[in-house]
C-alpha cells in the first residue's frame, strides 16, 4: 500500500469513528430527575433534597439537609464547598443558601405571636425567643433603638436548654398585657406571675421545628430572609435594608444562638 492510500484509508477510518461515537458536544446531558433518581440508586442509605441544575455544564447541585453539595452526571464525584462566578463576582452557593433558607412569612400564624407596632410600622418581621435566652436578652438590647418596625415575637422555649422558660413564656402570654410583660422580662429581669391560659407556646415550638429553626433568636424578615443569632443594631439595620430581590448571602453575625 503507498503512503498516499494509506493516508486515505486512515482518513476514512477516522471520519467512521466521528460519525460511529458521540463527541462531547452530541451527548445529552441527563434532567435533574433522572439525576435525582441515578443518586438514590446509588447511594440509597443517603437522603438526597433538590436536585438542580447549574450554570456548569455537566455538574449538578444536591440538596442535603441544609447544605449544597456539586455532582457531575456519573453521580460518582462530589464537590462541597461554593460556586463562584467569577465573571459577576457572584457566590452562586451563598445565594441558592439564602434562597432555600427563606421562609414564608404569609404563612406565619401572627395571631400566635405578641406584637409591636413602633413608629410608622413600616418595616416587618418576626423573632422566634426563649425568655430564658441570654442572646435574646442581648438582640432585645439592640433593638430597643430600632422604629418604624412591627415585630411579631414568636415565643419558643427550648427546654432542653432553659427548663424554666416554657412557664416563663406561658406567663408573659396569659398577662393583661403581653407586650408590656415582654418587655419587663427582657429588658429589666423582672419576673411575671405566674397564670395559665389558652396559649400558643407548644405551637411555636413545632413551628419552629417544621421552619428548621433550631436556636434563638431567630428573625424572619418580611421577604422571607433568615437571620440568626444576636446580631446587633447596625447589622439588623442594613439586614432590614437589603432588596428582596438581592441575592447577597445573610450578614455576618458575632453571636450565637441557643
Amino acid at each position: 500500500m503507498t503512503i498516499s492510500n494509506l493516508r486515505s484509508a486512515l482518513c476514512l477510518c477516522l471520519l467512521g469513528t466521528a460519525f460511529a461515537l458521540p463527541s462531547a458536544a452530541q451527548t445529552v446531558a441527563p434532567m435533574p430527575t433522572t439525576m435525582a433518581e441515578r443518586l438514590q440508586s446509588l447511594y440509597p442509605a443517603t437522603r438526597f433534597g433538590a436536585v438542580n441544575s447549574t450554570p456548569w455544564p455537566g455538574v449538578f447541585e444536591v440538596v442535603m439537609g441544609a447544605n449544597l453539595a456539586y455532582v457531575d452526571e456519573t453521580g460518582q464525584y462530589f464537590l462541597f464547598g461554593h460556586l463562584y462566578d467569577m465573571k459577576t463576582q457572584r457566590d452562586l452557593t451563598a445565594e441558592r443558601k439564602d434562597t432555600l433558607a427563606r421562609v414564608e412569612f404569609a404563612s406565619l400564624p401572627l395571631a400566635d405571636a405578641v406584637k409591636e407596632v413602633r413608629g410608622n410600622g413600616a418595616r416587618t418581621l418576626a423573632i422566634f425567643s426563649d425568655p430564658d435566652c441570654p442572646y435574646c436578652r442581648r438582640l432585645e438590647a439592640e433593638m430597643k433603638s430600632l422604629t418604624d418596625l412591627t415585630i411579631y415575637t414568636f415565643l419558643m422555649p427550648i427546654a432542653s436548654l432553659h427548663p424554666e422558660a416554657r412557664g416563663k413564656a406561658i406567663a408573659v402570654w396569659c398577662s393583661q398585657d403581653r407586650l408590656a410583660a415582654w418587655h419587663a422580662l427582657m429588658w429589666r429581669d423582672e419576673t411575671i406571675s405566674a397564670t395559665e391560659c389558652p396559649h400558643p407556646v407548644d405551637r411555636n415550638v413545632a413551628l419552629g421545628e417544621r421552619l428548621g429553626i433550631s436556636g434563638t433568636p431567630t428573625l424572619v424578615a418580611a421577604d422571607g430572609r433568615v437571620l440568626p443569632g444576636a446580631a446587633n443594631n447596625a447589622q439588623i439595620e442594613a439586614w432590614l435594608a437589603r432588596s428582596t430581590a438581592s441575592a447577597e448571602g445573610p450578614v455576618s453575625v458575632k453571636g450565637g444562638a441557643r
